[in-house]
Order: structure tokens, then C-alpha cells, then sequence
């Protein structure tokens, strides 16, 4: 028992995220009388919010190296607006419109990169005139309506991965064997990361408490696609698209020498300059990664409304924000995962779906969102100020 203890003590924040996540769909699930985890508004709700986490995986590096992006949801609608055009009026091919979509965003992280890194100017205020400037730019693109008028396209946000499986009643199977999948390869990548820290003479939490970490996530994992096999589609393709983003860039934070980058210079950057690191080029490229993701975020919420819109990525920074905040990245920088970032995204998808399923004001509904963000932020402060007393 002690041992568990002192495990949930080094791992209180995690554990913390995630038993918040259970707990706020328990209480919706409750409340909307079973309606929450219906198998397809499972589906919507990963649909709905798939920019959120889009977002959130960029915003994550962002905030670690100690900076902020306010321009990402006026990026969303200009990049938005434009793909909309390459496919209704210039006729583009869809993966040549998703290409230049991408390489539009990845322009747009330039500019940012450029005054960020190299002229130096503060981040807050750069993405500031960058949330004027592409939202301006968007209302000039789209200043009406431009439906996309290309189902292929639509279909990545609102499709699902055809079912070359068959059924099993009414179970999808193609979704179960995705489900299995994901099981396996996180037990093996838990175990695989457990032995290496080992292998170094790291400290690692209990071995009962890894255990019980990881058969309630496999659990979780199961729900899902058990629920998700149930619906109209089955698996939806954004959230494919979605976890091959959360492996890639999880990867890259963790084991590449930029990810080791990012964390030094939120760190402490002065050391890290110290220590070798181009900050300069660190900075330049956490804003063309942000970029980079801004444009996917924009293909998915185009997809999903199946227009582009001046008025679409209203709030996408900060529900992308709040989602790290949320998450356990620290305000002050250094400190962050991509997967508690998945986890407050989450919390604020359910928010979002419960509370209008509930039929609550949309007033109150920000209210509500506002109020747990600052709960998160304080938690994340009080238990460092405890921390440093101990």
C-alpha cells in the first residue's frame, strides 16, 4: 500500500487529469440520461472537437518553449477559406488543395518564426497581430459562404473507414481490431519505456500501480471502440488522422533532438544557450510545426462543416490553450505531454457536448469552461508550491 502510495504521489497530476476525464463523463452521462456515450454522439463528439486536439499537440510545444499563439483559430479560417476556393472556384484536385493548404500553414509559421525567433519580438505579440491579420484576410477570402462542393473532401471530417470487415451483429469489426491494436501497442510501448528506464537506473512508479495504470487504460481503449462500433460509421476517419498525429509528434518531443530542444529552452533557456542550443532555430521551428497543424486543424473543420467561413475558428486558441493548461503543461514553460494535452481536450469536448446536450446557455457554457481552466492552472501552481516546501 505504501508503495502505491508514494507511485499516485510522483504521478498525483496524471493520475488526477485522467480520474477528472472519468468523472465528468460519468456525471454527463448521468445527467443526459445515457445520451452522452450514445455510440454516435461518441462519434460526433470525436469528430466535433478533432481540432481541439490538432491544436493542442502544436500549442504544447509552444507553451513548453515559454511562448503563447493567439492567431491559431483566425489561421484555421483563412486556411480554411482558401482550401474552400482551391476546391469550389479553381477546381483543384483534393490532395493538391490539402497540399498547398499544408504548405500555406506552413508559410504562415514562417512569418510567426521570423519575428518571433530571429527579430525578437514576444510571441504574445506577434500571434496578437497575426489573429488581426489572418482574420482580416479571411473575411476578404470568404466574405460569403463557399461550400466546398467536394464530397471526398467533406468526408474527412464527417466519414468513417470503410468496413471491409463485415459485422458481427451490429459491431463494426474493422473498429474492434483497430480497438485491439491500440491495446496491444500501448502495453508494449508501457513496457517497452518501463524497461529502458530500468535498463538506466531511473526511478519507476510500482509495479502494481503500472499495472493498474495500464489495465484501465486498455479498459478505456475497449469502451471506446466497443461504443464507436456501434454507430452509423464506426471508426471515424479524423480520428485516425488524429492518433497518427498524437504517435508522430509524441515521438518527435520524446526521442529527437528537437523535442529535447524544446524542453531545454522552456527550461531555461539561458542554460540551454549554454549549453549549445540554436534557440533561435528552435523557436523558428516550433511556430512552422504550429503552422503546420493550424492548416490540418483548418482541412478538418472545413471537412466537418463542409464550407469555408470568415467566422470559423472563432475561440480555437483558446480551447487549444486550456486543453494544455488543463493537461499539466505548465504556464511558466518546461513542463508538458502531448497525451495530457489529449486528456484536457477531452474534458473540454465532453464539456462542450454534455452541456448542450444538457441544453445549457451558451453563456453559461463558457462560463463553466472558464471556470475549470482557472481551477486546472491553480491546482498546477498549488501543487508546485507544495513541491518546493517538501
Amino acid at each position: 500500500m505504501n508503495v502505491i502510495r508514494e507511485a499516485l504521489g510522483r504521478n498525483v497530476r496524471q493520475y488526477g487529469i485522467v480520474g477528472a476525464l472519468i468523472v465528468i463523463v460519468l456525471f454527463f452521462q448521468w445527467q443526459t440520461d445515457g445520451r452522452l456515450l450514445m455510440p454516435n454522439n461518441l462519434a460526433a463528439l470525436v469528430q466535433q472537437n478533432a481540432y481541439v486536439m490538432i491544436l493542442a499537440i502544436g500549442m504544447v510545444a509552444v507553451i513548453v518553449a515559454g511562448h503563447i499563439d493567439l492567431s491559431v483559430g483566425s489561421v484555421v479560417a483563412f486556411i480554411g477559406g482558401l482550401t474552400a476556393i482551391m476546391l469550389a472556384h479553381w477546381g483543384w484536385p483534393v490532395p493538391v488543395a490539402i497540399v498547398a493548404a499544408l504548405a500555406v500553414g506552413a508559410l504562415v509559421g514562417c512569418w510567426h518564426g521570423f519575428w518571433i525567433a530571429y527579430v525578437g519580438i514576444p510571441a504574445f505579440i506577434v500571434t496578437l497581430a497575426g489573429m488581426l491579420l489572418f482574420r482580416g484576410l479571411a473575411i476578404v477570402l470568404v466574405g460569403q459562404t463557399v461550400a466546398t462542393g467536394s464530397k471526398t473532401f467533406n468526408q474527412i471530417g464527417n466519414g468513417s473507414l470503410p468496413n471491409v470487415l463485415g459485422f458481427v451483429g451490429n459491431i463494426d469489426v474493422v473498429t474492434i481490431v483497430i480497438g485491439a491494436v491500440a491495446i496491444v501497442g500501448l502495453v508494449i510501448s508501457q513496457f517497452r519505456a518501463r524497461r529502458a528506464m530500468i535498463s538506466h537506473g531511473l526511478h519507476t512508479e510500482a509495479w502494481g500501480a503500472f499495472v493498474a495504470k495500464n489495465v484501465v487504460m486498455a479498459v478505456l481503449i475497449g469502451l471506446v471502440a466497443w461504443r464507436l462500433s456501434l454507430s452509423h460509421g464506426g471508426t471515424p476517419i479524423i480520428l485516425i488522422i488524429v492518433g497518427a498525429l498524437i504517435l508522430g509528434f509524441t515521438f518527435v518531443l520524446n526521442r529527437t533532438r528537437f523535442g529535447r530542444h524544446v524542453y531545454a529552452v522552456g527550461g531555461n533557456r539561458n542554460a540551454a544557450i549554454l549549453s549549445g542550443v540554436d534557440t533561435r532555430r528552435t523557436d523558428f521551428q516550433i511556430f512552422v510545426n504550429m503552422g503546420l497543424l493550424a492548416a490540418v486543424a483548418a482541412i478538418a473543420t472545413t471537412a466537418r462543416a463542409g464550407s469555408g467561413v470568415a467566422a470559423a475558428g472563432q475561440n480555437f486558441e483558446l480551447d487549444a490553450i486550456a486543453a494544455c493548461f488543463i493537461g499539466g503543461t505548465a504556464v511558466t514553460g518546461g513542463v508538458g505531454r502531448i497525451s495530457g494535452a489529449m486528456v484536457g481536450a477531452l474534458i473540454m469536448g465532453v464539456l462542450n457536448m454534455g452541456l448542450s446536450i444538457m441544453r445549457v446557455d451558451s453563456a453559461w457554457q463558457m462560463a463553466i469552461k472558464g471556470l475549470v481552466l482557472l481551477a486546472a492552472v491553480a491546482l498546477d501552481i498549488v501543487s508546485k508550491r507544495r513541491g518546493a516546501l517538501v
